[in-house]
């Protein structure tokens, strides 16, 4: 039972990151088709209802399928260098993942949003030109598809990996270290 909840909490979080993706790119097509003036790296361009909307719908089922993901994968703590050389390889790949994952929201939320606001004025608006911002934080949705399954993945293997151990103690509790914690010797 365990793992078809798994495959449908995995399935949901990269069909959210999927459909993020394709909603990024095409608010770069719908930003691509309003008029606009080039002069060298010098825009001017009207702004695009529809890319806005797209954007912010990029990025909010982005920030969504991250939320599903860090809540439904687990909290987990590695507090120094030494925890993390220590611990389990299940382990060190959900905080590798962990980390990656949020450097990839971070990177691609704000170029979603930023690509999403340049479409928000009601006016033309002119400056430097501003291309591919929603393209690129689409691409990065797929991406970060792929690292919130792999944390998915392996901190539920690292939590099974967790119960093994406390059940193979024999009574005595196993740490956070893997050390006996227990009262007997």
């Amino acid at each position: 039972m365990a793992r078809i909840e798994g495959l449908f909490i995995c399935l949901l979080i990269v069909i959210m990151d999927i459909v993020a993706g394709i909603l990024g790119i095409e608010a770069e097509i719908a930003q691509n088709k309003v008029h606009h003036l080039k002069f060298l790296i010098f825009e001017c361009k009207e702004p695009s209802p529809q890319a806005f909307k797209l954007g912010l719908a990029a990025a909010a089922l982005l920030a969504l399928a991250h939320v599903i993901a860090n809540l439904l994968g687990g909290c987990m703590c590695i507090c120094s260098k030494e925890d993390l050389e220590r611990s389990s390889a299940n382990r060190q790949l959900a905080v590798a993942c962990l980390f990656l994952s949020w450097i990839v929201l971070a990177v691609g939320l704000g170029m979603l949003i930023i690509g999403a606001m340049t479409n928000s004025k009601s006016r033309t608006s002119c400056g430097i030109s501003h291309h591919n911002f929603l393209s690129i934080g689409g691409i990065l949705c797929f991406v970060h598809g792929l690292f919130c399954v792999a944390y998915y993945v392996s901190a539920t293997a690292m939590a099974r990996e967790d119960e093994k151990a406390i059940h193979r103690g024999g009574g005595a509790q196993m740490g956070e270290r893997g050390q006996h914690t227990g009262l007997h010797p």
